[in-house]
Formats: structure tokens, sequence, C-alpha cells
């Protein structure tokens, strides 16, 4: 299987190599609070969207893809932009059973939408192949909830210190900022068309 990788899949799993290291960094925080761990994570999910774009670029600047392109590229994204953004969360402090719920909402809204765009994106394409537009938000942006959870974390909000505080709603703890993520995975599963540069 290897000797079918192009230079392209090889930038791909970059970005699931990065995703990956940031899960495993969220992971070590919530073991062992070591703050390094959380700029490992803030750091890794950027590199993972260089590699994101990268891997396209190459792939037409070499003019060669390979069978397994468009697969690895959906599978690295869920784990960069939808599983991490969603462990960082947890480890910086969304741990209420309500929030639970609303990360699992937000990576499985993040599934389907790779999966719709897997399925949509031939008949969607102009004559030269490239997509028109996506339909619903793409899975990167949620990197704009690792801006402001690095922000936070910058900040010292954290843990019990987590803006919008939390509430008790019938046998679960609830942090009112993980409605950020349930806000992304709504916008990455609707209709609403955006213009693909």
């Amino acid at each position: 299987m290897v000797r079918t990788f192009v230079l392209a899949d090889l930038i791909t799993l970059g970005n699931a190599f990065c995703g990956t290291g940031a899960v495993l960094a969220s992971m070590s925080y919530v073991a062992s609070s070591d703050r390094g761990s959380v700029w490992a994570a803030l750091v890794l999910l950027p590199l993972a969207l260089v590699c994101d774009a990268l891997d396209g670029a190459v792939a037409r600047w070499r003019r060669r893809s390979s069978p397994l392109g468009a697969d690895l590229d959906s599978l690295a994204d869920i784990v960069s932009f939808g599983v991490a953004p969603a462990a960082l969360g947890f480890a910086l402090g969304l741990r209420g059973g309500w929030d639970s719920v609303a990360l699992c909402f937000f990576v499985a809204c993040g599934i389907s939408r790779l999966a719709r765009y897997n399925v949509t994106a031939a008949a969607l394409s102009d004559e030269s192949g490239k997509v028109k537009y996506y339909e619903g938000t793409p899975i990167p942006t949620s990197l704009a909830l690792v801006l402001v959870l690095g922000i936070a974390f910058a900040q010292g909000a954290v843990g019990d210190a987590l803006w919008l505080g939390h509430m008790t709603l019938g046998p679960f703890d609830f942090h009112p900022l993980t409605l950020m993520y349930v806000a992304s995975g709504a916008l990455m599963v609707s209709t609403f068309r955006i213009p693909k540069p």
C-alpha cells in the first residue's frame, strides 16, 4: 500500500499526525495538568491546517493523485478538525454530561459533513473538475473554536473558571460555552452554500 502513496498523501498523513498529536497532548493535560501539553495542541492544530491546504496544492502542482487521496483527506480532517478540537474542549473543562453530548454532536456533524462532501463532490464540480461551492461550513472552520479555547487558556479561564460558568440541568452539568460546538456542528451540516476559492 505504501508504494501507492504520492507526496500529497504523505502531507495528508502529516495532517492526521498533527491532529492525533493534539488529541494525545489534550489527554496528557488531563492526566498531568502540564500547561505545555495544551500549548503543543494549540500549535499542532494550525499545523494540521497547513498540511490540509498543502496536500491539494501539491497534488495539483505535481499533477499526481492517488486513489486514496480523497478518503485519506477526509479521515485526516475528522481527526484534526473534529476529534481533536472536541478533545481539547474536554481537556480544558467542558466535562459535564451535557457538554459530552454536545462534543459528540459536533464530531458527528463533522463526519456527516465530510461524508456529504465526498458523495456530492462530483455533482457539484464544474467542467474542470473543481467543486464550485461548499455545502455547509468546511470542517477546518472548527479552528475558530480552538482559537477561542486558546485565548481562554492564556487567560486562565479553564476548568472551574471557564467563561460563562456552568449550571446543572437535570442529572448533568452544562457549560454554556459548549454551545459554540453545537453551533459549529449545525453550520457544518447546514445547506448554506459557501463559494470555494
